[in-house]
């Protein structure tokens, strides 16, 4: 029998015995009560019917099975009633014909029999698709109706169509978040877990935003829309999967073909064994066994299950097709901004002036641009408050768009923006050129900070890599991706830093939205290729591609419409589950159907040599069927490679990253008097040696021993394995030792101050410490996120401390 077994063909449609065209959810519901109903009156006829029976009232019992067959009969009929209308031929003419043909060669008990287990097949598979469906049902059964809006003060429950943006709501104890809003009184307490698939609630705090769809887990709290609920996140996620749910018609294709074949093929061989046997019960043996089920439940329980898993993961996969597309992926294509890196600048390190600690600039820089609007403006005030300084107010603030502000701040007259604009109200630096050099190496920005007259020092932005990516692309790799490409707008110096970091196989930088369609179109003619983006420019690339992913936690809408999947969460990694859950879901529900079908047939076989009578062919039938679904079902227990059993708490984690932002201070002090010794007096670079030696032994180290002895023990408990953390135990190592060289060169520094050998070796330590240290928490932070429940860590504590 000649199938082609590309699910993407399953997935289009329905037909067979059971099913029909996709239902509504209240159609689901009806159905299940009339297959629960038809099930009852099979048991209770066969039941009955054997007992009166065994009371040898045979004519009683021909009338009781009757009457628990019939009903089945009506249904299996009126099935292929539809499928006749339309214009398809479905597999139920074989189960028509067995019943019908039981019932007139007079075996009342084979018919009674057949009708339990179709009835049965029609319940069981009614629980199989439930259970499939369970992650993405979640979603829907969770859509609010009404809103609790505050009106003079006075609480109204009202539509929820009727909020609009800046309402005040009430959320109370227990109720989904109706629209997307701010947390503007008390503390939110949220489980995420049907929009995350996180399973640990999370806290949002005064003024950190809410996405609609959440639960609230704690107290009541007050909330301020920022959006009408058609425009909210989880409106257009129930959108999403509403269209996901409809796409995903199992099926029909592959059973249509093979009722073409394989009707026409069972009819013959049932006809063959009655004429070469001359008894026509052995030839309706043959029909009862012959109903490929395997091919009409598994493939699509397996397809609808790796959807629903899918779901639990927050990544939402639109159609079987899609699904199967993915399992085929080999190629990939990202964009750069928001999908790769952070999307957002980022301070990354502080320059300073001789005697101006890092800490001063960026907090003099932070309290001038807490009046400006500008996203560079915004980085700062962030940076600088994720450090606990503490900022002041300015006055008579002046501003030239895109250069920069100036103002009083302490009685003193600041200014901050750019070098051009800086350097104009204040003196040269020496250091200046070299972080001029340094920004144009890095492919980032800078941001200049002056005082009276004279250069303080400058901040160096840059959009970081994601805490995730690394890891993400690795994973990806191992589950057989084998070419990763990198499409960006931007610069090819910045494009270029980016993807040699990650070993992508190639950059493509400069890109225009028309640049990444060509990319795509050459791409697609070369096999199954994706595309990842999370902005409006990409949407027409996700559209083109034969797989488009969108950031969908943080993306446009836009995107998320064109892409046939949309990560809910904004992580990478989550990608790599997917492609892990879409492969075992195609390989189990084409295991499926050849075990499945390969037992139909030899079964056929087996009742047309006359020894397998129609009862128990129909026992048999039914034993495969089961063993075909609950096969299908093992895809909800797909192990995803390199997913831990173990998870840090999101307190811990959140914790954790909190503490690598205190050390940025240290670490940048670090560096900054290792540039100043060679031009520092010989007493005050000793001076700073001194202090950063304290900085070192009483921060940095002891950071270091903490974790060496209180948290990496967790950690490998959670990873498993013999020693998994080896690597950053002998990092630890190497930190304490040049941590204990500085403390023994800073005990013997001379009175007459420091020589030349001794300052290179001082610079060597220092620059040394500062290298391995960053490394060694851009590592700790991959592996806090990769331990860490979803959102554990919020998009702007992602990138390395440095």
């Amino acid at each position: 029998m000649p199938l082609d077994l590309r699910l993407e063909e399953v997935m289009r449609g329905r037909s067979g015995i059971i099913r029909q065209a996709e239902p509504t959810p209240v159609m689901a519901e009806h159905k299940r009560i009339l297959d629960l109903a038809l099930l009852a009156f099979a048991l209770a006829g066969l039941a009955a019917g054997l007992v009166a029976r065994g009371l040898h009232q045979d004519d009683w019992a021909a009338w009781l099975f009757l009457a628990g067959t019939v009903p089945v009969l009506v249904a299996v009929l009126a099935d292929s009633a539809a499928s006749l209308l339309r214009r398809e031929v479905g597999l139920d003419i074989i189960a028509l014909v067995s019943i019908g043909g039981a019932l007139l060669l007079h075996e009342y008990v084979a018919a009674a029999v057949i009708g339990l287990m179709l009835s049965g097949g029609r319940a069981l598979e009614d629980f199989a698709d439930a259970r499939a469906r369970r992650e993405m049902s979640a979603l829907l059964a969770r859509v609010p109706r009404t809103a609790n809006l505050y009106e003079a003060e006075q609480l109204k429950a009202v539509p929820l169509e009727s909020v609009r943006a800046g309402d005040r709501l009430l959320v109370r104890a227990g109720e989904t978040v109706p629209v997307d809003g701010i947390v503007s009184g008390g503390t939110a307490v949220l489980d995420e877990a049907a929009l995350t698939g996180e399973s640990l609630p999370v806290t949002r705090a005064r003024s950190e935003r809410l996405r609609s769809g959440s639960i609230n887990a704690g107290a009541p709290f007050d909330m301020a829309a920022t959006s009408s609920a058609a425009d909210s996140t989880f409106a257009g996620i129930v959108r999403l999967v509403q269209a996901a749910q409809e796409a995903k018609a199992p099926s029909a294709r592959l059973a249509d073909r093979a009722a073409f074949v394989f009707t026409p093929l069972a009819i013959a061989l049932a006809g063959a064994a009655w004429a070469w046997s001359g008894d026509p019960v052995r030839g309706l043996a043959v029909l009862v066994v012959a109903t490929p089920c395997p091919l009409i439940l598994a493939v699509p329980v397996a397809i609808v299950s790796g959807l629903s898993r899918c779901a639990g993961r927050g990544v939402l996969v639109k159609g079987g097709g899609a699904l199967e597309q993915l399992a085929r992926l080999r190629t990939l294509y990202l964009d750069k901004t928001g999908t790769l890196t952070g999307g957002q600048a980022r301070v990354v390190a502080v320059e300073t002036e001789t005697g101006v600690a890092s800490d001063e600039v960026l907090r003099v820089a932070a309290s001038l641009d807490q009046l400006s609007q500008h996203v560079i403006a915004e980085a700062v005030v962030a940076a600088a408050r994720r450090r606990g300084l503490e900022l002041c107010l300015p006055t008579n603030v002046e501003e030239e768009p895109g250069a920069g502000l100036t103002g009083n701040l302490e009685g003193r007259c600041v200014s901050v923006g750019s070098y051009a604009y800086v350097s104009a109200r204040a003196g040269q630096s020496d250091w200046s050129g070299r972080f001029l050099r340094r920004m144009g190496y890095e492919g980032a920005t800078g941001v200049f900070v002056a005082a009276e007259g004279r250069m303080l020092g400058a901040i160096l932005l840059a959009d970081e890599i994601r805490a995730d990516s690394a890891r993400a692309l690795r994973l990806l790799r191992r589950a057989g991706i084998g070419r990763v490409v990198m499409l960006t707008g931007d610069r090819h110096d910045a494009a270029e830093r980016i993807g040699s970091a990650l070993g992508v196989d190639e950059v493509r930088a400069e890109q225009q939205p028309q640049d990444k369609l060509a990319a795509i179109a050459e791409a697609k003619t070369q096999g199954i290729c994706a595309m990842v983006g999370d902005g409006v420019n990409d949407a027409p690339a996700l559209a083109a591609a034969d797989i488009g992913i969108a950031m969908g936690a943080r993306g446009s809408g836009a995107s998320s419409e064109a892409a046939s999947v949309v990560l809910l969460v904004d992580r990478l990694d989550r990608l790599a589950d997917a492609l892990a859950i879409a492969q075992g879901a195609r390989r189990i529900a084409l295991r499926s159907v050849w075990i499945g079908m390969g037992l139909s047939i030899a079964a056929m076989v087996v009742a047309a040599l006359g020894l397998l009578p129609p009862v128990a062919g129909a026992l048999l039938q039914e034993a495969i069927d089961v063993a075909a679904i609950f096969n299908a079902l093992r895809v909800l227990r797909v192990r995803i490679p390199g997913r831990p059993q173990v998870s840090l708490p999101l307190a811990e984690v959140t914790r954790l990253k909190e503490e690598h932002e205190r050390l940025i201070g240290p670490l940048a002090r670090l560096r900054a008097v290792a540039d100043q010794l060679a031009t520092l007096p010989p007493d005050e670079a000793a001076v700073a040696l001194r202090e950063v030696e304290n900085l070192v032994r009483e921060r940095l180290l002891r950071h270091e021993r903490e974790d060496d002895l209180q948290l990496y023990p967790r950690i490998e408990r959670a990873l498993g394995g013999d020693d998994p953390i080896a690597a950053m135990h002998r990092t630890h190592r190497e930190v304490q030792e040049l941590g204990s060289v500085l403390t023994r060169m800073v005990g013997e520094l001379p009175p007459e101050g420091i020589d030349l050998p001794a300052l290179n070796d001082f610079r060597r330590v220092l620059y040394g410490l500062d290298a391995i240290l960053r490394l060694h928490f851009a590592q700790e932070d991959e592996l806090y996120h990769g331990l860490a429940s979803t959102e554990a860590v919020r998009p702007e504590s992602q990138a390395a401390p440095a």
